[in-house]
């Protein structure tokens, strides 16, 4: 695949994106549709209310027509490509129908928790499923240890790996840019890892991702003209999960997606120290919040995460190449 294929991808996914979201943009100003922002959140936000949301819609449609187009052109469409984008549409469903009852419906609190777990949870049982009936390797590599069969108890990593970071990443979705600019920087760093094993169905995907998050950010960059919203944050977590699994790389997750870790870790510190002790660690959580709180600017906030992103991403790709 040469770099004018690769290229291309980049290019369909962003064009498309830029297209597209003015029109959205403009759907929800003219129907008065809009985010509410929590009461538990940071006073300033709620100059923020009111803002269309669901722009995931967007870049998530773009990224899959992309991604069917050139993978076909290029003749590397696969069982690979299939499960990924299977996964990017079920969470970006699930997103979708949660985005939708409260912006539609005005129920501030959309889906319950328990109707997104059973339906991410499905999604791994299906995503092993197909994997076990496609003869893909149920191995999973230890540190020191190497790869090790584990049969079954690998599709309890599936599920976990997929629940746990589309949850992540839609924890870290909470600033202007934040998400669009580390996920390109997680996206960038599979890509990499893909072009290195040559899966060039596995870097399409990751391509045309990158195009329309590089799309959607001219419109999500601080002041947001739009939010991804759930139907961007579930589905962006749960195809990086599926990527890392199809390119046998899962840890490398923990290091490349350092940024959703480091918000997920402090949403579980916050409730365990304030359940146990009655005391909270941070300011508010997740993490981002503690620093807009201490005085920090939305934009340094931004700044030093995608910063932290890129760093782990390099050294993650430095000890695997």
């Amino acid at each position: 695949m040469q770099w004018t294929e690769m290229l291309l991808a980049v290019v369909s996914g962003f064009a498309l994106t830029i297209m597209a979201m003015p029109i959205v943009i403009g759907f929800f100003r003219t129907k008065q549709l809009g985010q509410t922002t929590r009461d538990e959140g940071p006073k300033w936000h709620e100059v923020k209310t009111g803002t269309p949301t669901m722009g995931g819609i967007v870049f998530l449609v773009a990224a899959i027509i992309s991604t069917i187009w050139v993978s076909i052109w290029q003749n590397v469409f696969s069982i690979g490509i299939v499960l990924t984008l299977f996964i990017l549409i079920l969470y970006g469903l699930l997103g979708f129908l949660d985005d939708f009852i409260k912006v539609f419906k005005k129920r501030n609190l959309g889906l319950t928790s328990k109707q997104k777990l059973i339906g991410q949870i499905l999604g791994g049982v299906l995503f092993f499923g197909v994997s076990l009936y496609k003869n893909i390797p149920t191995e999973l590599a230890f540190p020191f240890v190497g790869p090790v069969n584990i049969g079954w108890f690998y599709g309890l990593f599936i599920i976990f790996w997929l629940v746990g970071f589309s949850n992540a990443v839609n924890l870290t979705d909470g600033l202007d840019g934040l998400v669009a600019g580390t996920a390109s920087i997680a996206y960038g760093a599979y890509a990499i890892i893909a072009w290195n094993q040559q899966q060039l169905d596995i870097l399409i995907v990751c391509l045309t991702i990158i195009g329309g998050l590089i799309g959607f950010f001219f419109f999500n960059k601080k002041p947001a003209k739009i939010f991804m919203g759930d139907v961007g944050s579930l589905a962006l977590g749960g195809g990086l999960a599926a990527i890392s699994i199809l390119l046998h790389q899962e840890w490398s997750l923990l290091l490349i997606g350092l940024v959703f870790v480091m918000e997920t870790a402090s949403v579980m510190i916050q409730v365990t120290s304030f359940k146990l002790r009655g005391k909270r660690v941070f300011k508010m959580s997740p993490i981002h919040h503690h620093f807009e709180m201490s005085g920090w600017s939305e934009w340094r906030v931004v700044l030093t995460f995608w910063s932290i992103g890129l760093l782990a991403a390099g050294a993650c790709l430095l000890i695997i190449l």
